[in-house]
């Protein structure tokens, strides 16, 4: 790495040229009496205010001052510059990444190192609610793309020395800062020396965002997601009171959490602020529309084409009546249906929220009640595939749907071959498959799949919450008991 040269002149070329002379780099130097300094920045990412009311004006005071001699010059702007956070640099490595990250460097003329003070200006957003994990009671705060902020809305609901942030960075050329989030007396510290070896390993140009994380980090090829994204700080602390790890980047709200089973899709930050019998039905819910999006499709095909003496004669007839006309084969049918609907859902996503709406909306209708009419479709056809995909959308975690999605396909695929032998063969092929998933080192379906007994407390079913005493021992042995409190009869 190529050291810092005494001439201020020459610093300011040497920049110039790795950046291609861009035209956000700033220089300025200051000549007073026997003193040169000189000023660098990058006005793109750092405050002018910062800069000329604050940094210049202590650096002019400190010029000003008799007393400090041209040798002295150096660690007197060192010790004596308003700013909480300062460092001294010596290479062009180390002074290009702070230029990047919003800080402002001075140089000293015949000194080859150099002081760097923050200078960054604000160019994120504002703590807001979160867009895409709404909740009516609980904290309304989401994370931002500042890390920092990030971490500050960790603290505040943790208030614990053992609350560790563990600093690394990722990617030769975007230097992203990454923080891993963990309580050092509850998390387990081998699957925390894991996690911390494979962000290690990566070696990429770039990541720009947690997702880019995602394939590093997850090594078994599954639909099915391993690793939960969340911008809500209340259900990142809680998980970390369980024993579990949070992987926080910067430039980006959603951070990650590690290891995410199953029955973590089942539950919302929501449910640990209601009456446990209220949290109950809305998790009955949730599991029952888990099973109406994978097997009613498939079930409706295989009876109407190889099973119909699994229902009333009166509802079979009454199906097929509707039926009567309409061209094509049931399974055809609820394709057409269902790639219908998955388009209107991509344009809501895509289009702006006004709009997306709208056009939903209407276009939902229209189509629906046009292909009904047109008799291509039956009218129970487009019920089924209805109640099937608002079924799908009880899940916030937009990976859990699409696995759902393309979980329903495969079962439509072996219903319309085999009927329901064919639904039943997709089945045992999907609970093989979630026995067989692994998320560093636990098993997918745990607490179900090795069994539990305890822990059952808050898997499918939430008990009152003073009945909660332990944290899941499959996570981690250590500091088990949460809850010391007995209830006064």
């Amino acid at each position: 790495m190529k050291k810092i040269e005494k001439s201020i002149d020459q610093v300011f070329t040497t920049i110039q040229k790795m950046n291609g002379k861009s035209s956000d780099i700033k220089t300025r130097k200051i000549i007073q009496d026997q003193f040169q300094i000189g000023i660098l920045f990058l006005q793109s990412v750092s405050s002018d205010d910062k800069i000329s009311d604050i940094l210049i004006h202590s650096i002019m005071e400190i010029m000003e001052d008799h007393t400090v001699s041209e040798k002295q010059l150096f660690q007197g702007l060192y010790n004596h510059l308003y700013n909480g956070t300062i460092k001294e640099i010596t290479t062009y490595q180390d002074l290009f990444y702070h230029l990047v990250n919003g800080f402002t460097a001075i140089l000293v003329e015949g000194e080859n190192k150099a002081i760097v003070v923050e200078t960054k200006s604000t160019l994120d957003r504002g703590i807001q609610e979160s867009n895409t994990e709404t909740s009516l009671r609980g904290p309304k705060d989401s994370f931002t793309e500042n890390i920092v902020v990030n971490q500050g809305l960790i603290r505040k609901r943790i208030k614990d020395p053992n609350l560790y942030f563990e600093e690394l960075f990722v990617g030769r050329r975007t230097k992203t800062k990454i923080n891993l989030a963990y309580l050092s007396d509850v998390a387990d510290q081998k699957r925390v020396e894991k996690i911390k070896k494979k962000l290690q390993e990566i070696d990429i140009d770039g990541i720009l965002d947690s997702g880019n994380l995602r394939s590093f980090l997850n090594s078994q090829k599954s639909v099915f997601p391993k690793i939960m994204s969340t911008e809500r700080p209340d259900f990142v602390c809680g998980f970390l009171l369980e024993g579990k790890i949070a992987i926080l980047v910067e430039n980006t709200p959603f951070v990650l959490i590690f290891p995410t089973l199953l029955i973590d899709f089942i539950h919302t930050p929501g449910d640990y602020y209601q009456k446990s019998y209220n949290v109950n039905f809305s998790r009955f819910l949730r599991i029952f529309g888990f099973f109406i999006t994978l097997l009613v499709p498939a079930a409706y095909i295989a009876i109407m084409t190889y099973n119909p003496e699994m229902i009333p004669d009166k509802l079979f007839i009454s199906v097929a009546v509707q039926r009567e006309g309409v061209p094509f084969p049931t399974a055809i049918e609820i394709l057409m249906l269902g790639i219908t609907f998955e388009l209107l859902r991509e344009c809501d996503l895509r289009m702006p929220s006004k709009m997306g709406t709208a056009i939903s909306v209407v276009g939902g209708l229209v189509l629906g009640d046009a292909a009904v009419n047109a008799g291509i479709v039956s009218p129970f056809a487009v019920i089924i595939v209805a109640i099937t995909s608002i079924a799908g959308l009880l899940f916030s975690d937009i990976d859990m749907v699409n696995a759902l999605r393309w979980w329903r396909l495969i079962f439509i695929l072996f219903a319309s071959m085999c009927g329901m032998i064919g639904v039943v063969i997709a089945s045992i092929l999907l609970i093989t498959h979630l026995s067989t998933l692994e998320t560093f080192g636990i098993p997918y379906l745990t607490p179900f799949a090795p069994f539990y007994f305890k822990e059952q407390s808050d898997a499918l079913f939430l008990k009152i919450k003073t009945k909660i005493k332990d944290r899941p021992r499959y996570l981690s042995y250590k500091n088990k008991r949460r809850l010391n409190w007995e209830v006064k009869k």
